[in-house]
């Protein structure tokens, strides 16, 4: 009884804290929109292709040949490709160096040659598929023209329509994280984390402030007064991170999955984490050093666990020190939640969580029993 009273006027007094749960709540969902508004095209995979200009010398003398390409031609022109008749004397290989056209081709009874640019490889690789796709459907309705006409004007039909030359699949379509959606996955992470700089002073606090000897003194056990303040402390962080991820949910419509269970009970455990270490951190080191091993720690891991900026192809020494970061642990978790449905991948996140958080607690806990007071 005595460690819920003391957990509930812990929490009161937390809530009269206006300016701890301003940052707590304000802080990341600014980061949210900053960032994610900053830095959406850094999120796109998509790529912008400008005006495709094919050079085109036709000597084909094939009347079948010249009645496919003309319908071939008209369909991809429909698709963004601008056709230019190469005219006397021009030279469609130079034409295309200076870059004044994206490719050039050449066309005659034997087959198509085809020059592209190097300095628009996109785009002339695009048209180098759209003819090399012409030649193989042109080659197979020859072929079937000996036997079939219809099989072969169906073929050539087929070619000539309209529709998407390029077409994109992937295993799981829209399955990655655009720029808010990342951003409120991380920064709910972090925010959860700074959770340690709080609980660093429920111990010291009460040095401070010269209260710990009344406490000592009152008939309540050093151990109820430790649990109370670890309950108070780890629930107040998690109601401000419950917060933010509704609040980046249904204003900024970020992306957290169907699991929304699992993700609340993996925020939970880095909550208990960020307490625990930080009431460690307070038993550890002085008075004075605490605050700057905190803070050196609580930016390092955010840096490194991709608060700022995506760390998912780091390497070499830069990507074990971010393996090391417990944000980057939540993080890769809950994109592999999210986006992937994987539910396995948060539970040894949480275990290790937990198993930290229990060392630390434990520490705090035989270290305060040894002491005559706080």
């Amino acid at each position: 009884m005595n460690v819920l009273n003391i957990a509930l006027f812990e929490i009161k007094k937390d809530l009269r804290d206006k300016r701890t749960l301003l940052l707590m709540l304000a802080f990341p969902i600014v980061l949210i929109l900053i960032l994610g508004t900053a830095l959406t095209n850094a999120f796109n995979n998509g790529v912008e292709l400008g005006d495709m200009n094919l050079l085109v010398k036709n000597t084909a003398q094939s009347p079948q040949l010249q009645s496919y390409w003309n319908g071939f031609a008209q369909a991809i022109g429909k698709e963004g490709v601008e056709f230019t008749p190469a005219a006397g004397g021009i030279d469609g290989k130079n034409a295309v160096q200076d870059n004044e056209y994206t490719a050039y081709a050449e066309i005659d009874d034997n087959g198509i040659h085809f020059y592209g640019s190097s300095r628009q490889t996109i785009s002339s690789n695009i048209i180098q598929g759209m003819l090399t796709s012409f030649a193989d459907k042109y080659n197979l309705a020859a072929a079937a023209l000996k036997n079939s006409p219809e099989a072969a004007d169906a073929i050539i039909a087929g070619e000539a329509s309209v529709g998407s030359f390029i077409q994109e699949s992937s295993l799981i379509p829209d399955r990655k994280p655009g720029s808010i959606d990342y951003y409120a996955i991380v920064e709910s992470t972090m925010i959860a984390f700074y959770a340690c700089m709080s609980a660093s002073w429920l111990i010291r606090g009460e040095v401070k402030r010269k209260t710990a000897l009344r406490l000592a003194a009152a008939p309540v056990g050093k151990l109820e007064i430790f649990a109370g303040k670890v309950i108070a402390s780890t629930l107040i962080n998690f109601l401000c991170i419950l917060v933010v991820v509704l609040f980046s949910k249904y204003v900024f419509n970020a992306n957290w999955g169907n699991h929304l269970g699992s993700v609340f009970l993996l925020l939970f455990t880095e909550v208990l984490l960020a307490v625990s270490f930080g009431l460690g951190i307070a038993f550890l080191f002085k008075d004075d050093a605490v605050n700057a091993v905190m803070m050196i720690f609580v930016q390092l891991a955010s840096m490194f666990g991709g608060a700022y900026f995506p760390v998912d192809e780091a390497s070499g020494v830069f990507a074990g020190i971010a393996n090391a970061s417990p944000l980057r642990w939540a993080n890769e978790a809950l994109m592999k939640l999210i986006y992937n449905d994987d539910l396995q991948a948060v539970f040894p996140v949480m275990g290790l969580n937990t198993a930290i958080a229990a060392a630390f607690l434990a520490f705090v806990a035989i270290t305060m029993r040894k002491r005559e007071a706080f």
